[in-house]
């Protein structure tokens, strides 16, 4: 059978990787569509808030959701597509727990992170026809760690948990374990000022590919897993 995709992805070059991604992934997909906010998501898809269902006999059997939007966030979608019949795939920068574990408590089938080598994406999403859950490598080691050290504690009651680890620690020790390229410390001040990965990529003259591959070196140097926690030690050390 062949299969339809929606992909939900407000920024236009993530949405042609990701684009790209599916295509290599599976050699039955009939048409890939993309919505770049909620409210275009749920034009397609046939909203009605609280109960959506298939607006034809025709469906989308997967569909990619983006965590942050213009106009609210993919938790709403993922929790409003509880009855209908897709593959909800989460695709996003964010690894922590706080956007991590709402995400599968609303309904998603997989979490992928837009950072990752193309073909870990592609061998990633080809495990859905095996039956198997779609993890980005850091995020299925992540929740083997969660489960292992017997953490009961849920994510809503122990809101920055990660933050808070991230200041507890000696941030200074940790520059001082590996240090960052100029390059890297570049990308860590402008993503500590809000900037997405595509307008740093054009403040920097680099591709935005090469910018996922500076967080990606710094995230593993400074023992961080979020842009928040990045951000922490970034301000301590003077650098926003």
């Amino acid at each position: 059978m062949a299969v339809k995709v929606l992909i939900l992805e407000d920024n236009p070059v993530a949405r042609g990787f990701l684009s790209r991604v599916v295509r290599e992934s599976f050699s039955d997909v009939s048409s890939i569509t993309e919505a770049a906010d909620l409210e275009a998501a749920r034009r397609l898809l046939g909203h009605s808030p609280r109960q959506m269902a298939p607006k034809s006999a025709d469906p989308y059997q997967l569909i990619l959701v983006d965590l942050e939007l213009p106009d609210g966030s993919g938790l709403e979608l993922l929790a409003e597509l509880a009855n209908y019949p897709a593959t909800r795939i989460v695709t996003t920068l964010y690894s922590d727990d706080e956007h991590l574990f709402p995400a599968l408590q609303s309904g998603a089938d997989g979490y992928l992170l837009k950072e990752d080598r193309f073909e870990v994406l592609v061998e990633e999403l080809q495990k859905i026809v095996r039956g198997q859950p779609p993890l980005s490598p850091s995020i299925a080691r992540r929740l083997l760690t969660h489960f292992r050290t017997g953490d009961a504690t849920t994510p809503q009651a122990r809101p920055a948990s990660t933050i808070k680890a991230a200041e507890a620690a000696e941030p200074a020790a940790l520059f001082e374990a590996e240090r960052l390229t100029p390059r890297e410390s570049e990308v860590l001040t402008y993503l500590s000022k809000g900037f997405t990965i595509k307008e740093i990529a054009g403040l920097m003259g680099i591709k935005w590919f090469t910018v996922n591959d500076h967080i990606k070196s710094i995230y593993k140097k400074l023992n961080v897993s979020s842009r928040a926690e990045a951000a922490v030690l970034a301000s301590k050390q003077g650098l926003v």
